[in-house]
């Protein structure tokens, strides 16, 4: 149960800091970005991965995410049913999260949530091949910096943590950056309106990505078993 609880308050910590910031620094779909705001909130989200990742990495593995949770099931890194124990405490983190904001600002503010960037001409079928290329980007550098064997040791959830940021500063002009289902839907619900209509996108995408990074991952990471390596 340890591991579920750390999930839910890694989770919590990442909507509240992360969408926090964007609403603070108007990097939201009600307001308009500009670039101070992005890269603020790129690194709201990647800051709030690194510390996270060295306070419940040791307990949960810190997840925080069910894109990521879906690529360690598919890589065999865990069960099925912790997987989806994982899924339901990240979603009731993120509601906690957007919660204690919308309490903050209120829900009229947006909380940070997802919407297609209109204003920046994105369509529909951009978001979501949006979000699968960066989620399986993202989920990509997760299953390699934690590879038991290729890993990247204590370092993993600092590359975790940046490669967050990157992904963030490269996404938000599309869909202001989900590739997290569990950090789209609490928002969404919460906040309503257009990111309400389109979270069907920023949970698709971000699992379809998922699912691609843990199919190149046993292609590129995954141990030989040709005669030449044994």
């Amino acid at each position: 149960m340890k591991k579920y609880l750390a999930e839910m308050v890694g989770t919590m910590v990442l909507v509240l800091m992360g969408c926090g910031v964007a609403v603070a620094l108007g990097c939201d779909s009600t307001v308009g970005a500009n670039t101070a705001s992005v890269i603020g909130t790129s690194m709201a989200f990647g800051l709030s991965v690194v510390a996270m990742a060295y306070t419940i990495g040791g307990i949960s593995g810190c997840h925080i995410n069910p894109a990521i949770t879906l690529g360690c099931l598919l890589t065999g890194r865990i069960s099925a049913k912790d997987a989806g124990m994982y899924m339901l405490f990240q979603v009731i983190g993120a509601f906690i999260g957007a919660g204690i904001l919308a309490a903050l600002v209120g829900c009229e503010s947006g909380l940070g949530a997802n919407a297609l960037q209109a204003g920046n001409g994105i369509t529909m079928t951009q978001g979501v091949i949006a979000e699968i290329v960066f989620t399986c980007v993202f989920v990509l550098v997760v299953l390699g910096t934690t590879d038991s064997k290729k890993g990247a040791g204590n370092f993993a959830g600092l590359a975790i943590g940046l490669s967050l940021i990157l992904v963030h500063l490269a996404c938000i002009y599309f869909t202001g950056t989900s590739v997290n289902p569990a950090r789209s839907i609490a928002p969404a619900i919460l906040a309503g309106g257009a990111a309400l209509d389109q979270l069907g996108i920023f949970i698709v995408g971000p699992f379809v990505g998922a699912a691609l990074a843990a199919g190149i991952w046993k292609v590129i990471g995954g141990d030989c078993c040709c005669d030449k390596c044994k």
